[in-house]
């Protein structure tokens, strides 16, 4: 008797999860949720903006790979990590913006940028506290920080408390996470 009650609320169950489709829109139900982020926006000539709520950039695994080279794929999406003093924004000195290479958030300012000796690019803060975010990664048997990109989620690297004033952090970025404008 106790099988035959499970079964009954078990199919009844099931046809009202079939109705609300119907009711609702199969169409609806297989759309992602939208997930919104606060990001702050940065204008070509650096100018700051307030908070803003706006959408994340949701892609799958296959549309990422069709906007990004094989190594930033690698990095951005799969959280690898590029050789030292082999990115193209290890040395660069110039005044501007690097933005996210997946979805051109602004994640840091020139001017917090700083000579690490590690052959990453290595910044003390990002632009906007808002536009990336921190997790825990233990792979490679260690307990580290590892910063993302807020919008799209892309890996950028890691956050280490060695470095100078006035944050005491170092934000050692992945150059092929990046792309740098010079400010207008």
């Amino acid at each position: 008797m106790h099988s035959d009650y499970n079964r009954r609320q078990f199919l009844r169950h099931a046809s009202l999860g079939v109705c609300g489709l119907v009711f609702v829109g199969i169409d609806a139900a297989a759309k992602p949720t939208v997930r919104q982020v606060w990001i702050v926006q940065v204008s070509a000539s650096g100018q700051v903006s307030a908070p803003e709520r706006i959408d994340a950039i949701i892609q799958s695994n296959a549309q990422w790979h069709a906007q990004l080279s094989q190594d930033a794929f690698d990095i951005t999406r799969r959280e690898g990590t590029e050789a030292p003093y082999t990115g193209k924004y290890w040395d660069q000195h110039g005044q501007g913006i690097y933005r996210c290479i997946g979805c051109d958030t602004a994640l840091f300012n020139a001017n917090t940028k700083f000579d690490s000796h590690t052959g990453w690019p290595s910044f003390w803060a990002p632009i906007a506290s808002e536009n990336v975010h921190n997790t825990v990664d233990t792979r490679l048997g260690m307990r580290r920080t590892a910063v993302n990109c807020s919008r799209c989620d892309a890996h950028l690297g890691h956050v280490f408390n060695d470095g100078p004033k006035p944050t005491g952090l170092r934000y050692c970025i992945n150059s092929v996470a990046l792309n740098f404008i010079a400010l207008a």
